[in-house]
């Protein structure tokens, strides 16, 4: 058979050679097929008939209404689904390798009857317009602080335009996350874009009642930065696609300098945090001159930043705790059937009272957890040792491990009053030194001592310091077995 390439090469040699004979043997086709086709002056392809009918039977025209009638009603039906329902209702029908076959027609009912297809609208980004961001997890890449698994979050803020982006290191899409994050984004901007778009974060947008408005407390923070809020429709991801596209190619950037510097932990975070901005700082090198045109045309900065946390009014309940934002937190007994308030910052929870902030601690991640500092209730916990043993929260009165096998041991040895002699013990952890009494701790149980009271008190008030964990005595080796040995008589 003829190919088009083959009469394009006829055609050029006619125009070179003497002959038509020598412009057909070069062209790989016989004197008479080149006049043929010389004459005709048309392609192969051109003139071939149009292949518009079947070479083999339909093995699914039988069953095609029925298939054609489940993709009209679920057009997200796969071709395999339904190959695997036709080999049920009839057996030994249909074969594996028949598949194939219904998947190319299936794929051809799409193509020509099937729904319309959701069309992607290419956008103009305006210099300083608009600026997109959302949440993205990290915990995938596996990095690690001083050995530990670091599980996080990255508040990822990009502008359209240049794609400039930046971000903050947090652990919930919390609204105080979300405000920290931006609020860091605009400052290091040094400038504030027309408008800002999120997806339908339940930290900017209600839950229930109202879900197309925004909170109170994202309203303020916009008005402060005289920022328009956009947000996207249910679903449509892609609607944020600029912040959405950032977090594939942040994280692979991410990932790749990981894999280069040969490690995935870090000292503390801080140098993490250090590493994160260079890989940024890259990024954002070949977007200067577009960043720069952005910049030029951005809004002032208010005169100073938000505050990030929400003020709750909180009443303190008879067991010395708190309830925030689905999670218990201690505070100390003084406060018990006072009114508090607490700020919730985007890590840590203060406590207020009376205009002065009387504590200060980390903030729990995630809902239904709990937080109690034995400090806070330890002085009415000596006085009722019985309620120790089945306190709710008694787990949290263990700060490390040795208070626990301390704890353990003396209810091993003592039996009730093993927890009475422990409340002790953690009382003196609050009235001295919590490392100090650890280390005591860590002294009598190495030695295999009995713990006390007075045993842990006399050591942790004791002037002579303890020899740390790491000191090890070896005695010194005794050489004279071998001068024995080598000056015998085998060796001469």
């Amino acid at each position: 058979m003829v190919t088009d390439g083959q009469v394009r090469l006829l055609m050029k040699g006619i125009q070179q050679e003497k002959s038509l004979a020598v412009a057909a043997a070069k062209a790989g086709m016989s004197e008479k097929t080149a006049r043929r086709y010389r004459d005709l002056g048309k392609l192969p392809g051109e003139v071939r008939p149009r292949h518009d009918w079947r070479t083999r039977l339909d093995p699914f025209e039988e069953v095609w209404a029925k298939v054609r009638g489940h993709l009209e009603r679920e057009p997200g039906l796969e071709a395999r689904t339904l190959f695997e329902a036709l080999q049920r209702e009839h057996p030994g029908q249909f074969a594996d390798g028949q598949l194939r076959t219904l998947q190319r027609r299936v794929k051809t009912w799409r193509a020509t009857e099937g729904p319309a297809r959701e069309v992607y609208f290419p956008q103009v980004h305006v210099p300083g317009r608009l600026c997109e961001s959302d949440f993205t997890h990290m915990t995938s890449l596996a990095v690690t602080l001083a050995g530990r698994p670091f599980g996080h979050l990255v508040y990822h803020f990009v502008l359209t335009y240049s794609n400039w982006e930046t971000g903050t290191i947090c652990f919930s899409e919390s609204f105080e996350s979300l405000s920290d994050g931006l609020q860091n984004a605009l400052w290091e901007l040094g400038g504030v874009p027309a408008e800002h778009r999120t997806d339908r974060l339940t930290a900017a947008v209600h839950k229930t009642d109202h879900p197309e408005e925004f909170t109170q407390h994202y309203e303020a923070l916009l008005r402060h930065y005289r920022l328009v809020g956009q947000r996207i429709q249910a679903g449509q991801a892609n609607e944020n696609g600029d912040v959405e596209q950032s977090h594939h190619r942040f994280k692979r950037a991410v990932d790749q300098a990981l894999l280069l510097r040969g490690s995935r932990d870090f000292a503390d975070r801080g140098a993490y945090i250090a590493f994160l901005n260079q890989v940024i700082t890259r990024r954002n090198a070949g977007r200067r001159a577009r960043f720069a045109e952005e910049q030029s045309v951005l809004r002032a900065l208010p005169s100073q930043r938000l505050d990030a946390g929400k003020r709750l009014l909180v009443r303190v309940g008879p067991s010395s705790t708190v309830r925030v934002q689905h999670n218990v937190y201690s505070v100390h007994s003084r406060l018990m059937g006072e009114q508090i308030e607490v700020r919730l910052g985007a890590e840590a929870v203060e406590v207020w009272y009376a205009q002065r902030r009387v504590d200060v601690m980390p903030r729990l991640r995630g809902e239904k957890k709990h937080r109690i500092d034995y400090r806070h209730i330890i002085e009415w916990l000596v006085k009722k040792p019985g309620a120790f043993e089945n306190y709710r929260y008694r787990d949290d009165l263990y700060p490390t491990s040795r208070f626990r096998i301390a704890a353990d041991a003396l209810k091993c040895d003592l039996g009730a009053r093993g927890n009475r002699e422990y409340l002790g013990i953690l009382q003196l952890a609050a009235n001295e030194s919590e490392a100090g009494v650890d280390e005591a701790l860590r002294h009598l149980l190495d030695r295999g001592e009995t713990i006390s009271v007075a045993a842990v008190a006399e050591i942790v008030r004791s002037d002579h310091p303890l020899p740390p964990a790491t000191a090890v005595t070896i005695a010194d080796v005794n050489l004279s077995s071998y001068d024995a040995l080598l000056g015998g008589a085998g060796w001469r």
